[in-house]
């Protein structure tokens, strides 16, 4: 049970991102043609302006889909609006954080003004600048990298059905997953952003965002069936244990 809890708090929290993306559009002005709670094949939808918005087969996290002929067409929104739309999935995760660290210091701390409303971005920003600290580590030790199934298999363990624990584990997901998110790298937020910003500089730098799109996504992929290896190594078949 407690992994199913895990594997759908991970869930929730990639929905929670992709809700970020979809408000930031709609607060930018660019047209969202689908909003999905899940992937897969549509089980239900209804369609509010320029956008369908449907549940989907598999319930896992959900997607958002800019209205557009082509890529090229995105590429002509004003990049202010295209920094938006990137920065909501990030910003969407620290709030949730934010969120959960108040609701934590009222369970432990007792309700208070500085408990809930500003003690929060303290520890924001205490845990921000450790996971920063250890960020370097996980680029020099790829075989600390764990992928969905570590991450449920040691979140299952620690969640046990407690609900601080459960907190604790979506305050520390929503962190990493946010700034992870903000890496200069395409195809992540941070590198959409970088782009926006050195298209400013000379707009012939777009001409490269595709390729390097293309490229990040093979080694992302990459990563990803690596790590999932591990995992399954580690987790599933004990040669690692």
């Amino acid at each position: 049970m407690s992994y199913f809890i895990m594997f759908m708090l991970i869930s929730f929290l990639i929905l929670i991102h992709e809700l970020g993306h979809f408000i930031a559009a709609k607060l930018s002005k660019i047209p969202i043609q689908i909003f999905s709670v899940g992937f897969g094949p549509k089980l239900w939808s209804f369609r509010k302006g320029q956008t369908e918005y449907r549940i989907s087969a598999l319930p896992i996290a959900g997607y958002v889909l800019p209205k557009m002929e082509d890529v090229d067409d995105f590429f002509q929104i004003d990049s202010s609006r295209r920094i938006a739309f990137a920065l909501g999935g990030p910003l969407a995760n620290i709030i949730l954080a934010v969120i959960c660290l108040g609701f934590l210091n009222a369970l432990t701390m007792g309700f208070s003004f500085y408990a809930v409303l500003i003690f929060p971005f303290v520890q924001l920003t205490k845990i921000t600048s450790q996971f920063l600290y250890a960020l370097p580590s996980l680029f020099s030790s790829p075989d600390k990298l764990s992928g969905v199934i570590g991450i449920v298999a040691m979140g299952g363990q620690m969640v046990a059905g407690d609900f601080l624990n459960i907190l604790n584990l979506a305050v520390m997901l929503n962190i990493n997953l946010a700034i992870l998110n903000l890496l200069p790298i395409l195809p992540l937020d941070g590198g959409k952003i970088l782009f926006c910003l050195l298209e400013k500089i000379h707009r012939s730098i777009l001409k490269l965002q595709m390729p390097l799109t293309v490229t990040g996504w093979v080694l992302f992929l990459g990563l990803l069936s690596y790590v999932t290896v591990l995992d399954m190594c580690k987790y599933v078949f004990k040669i690692y244990a």
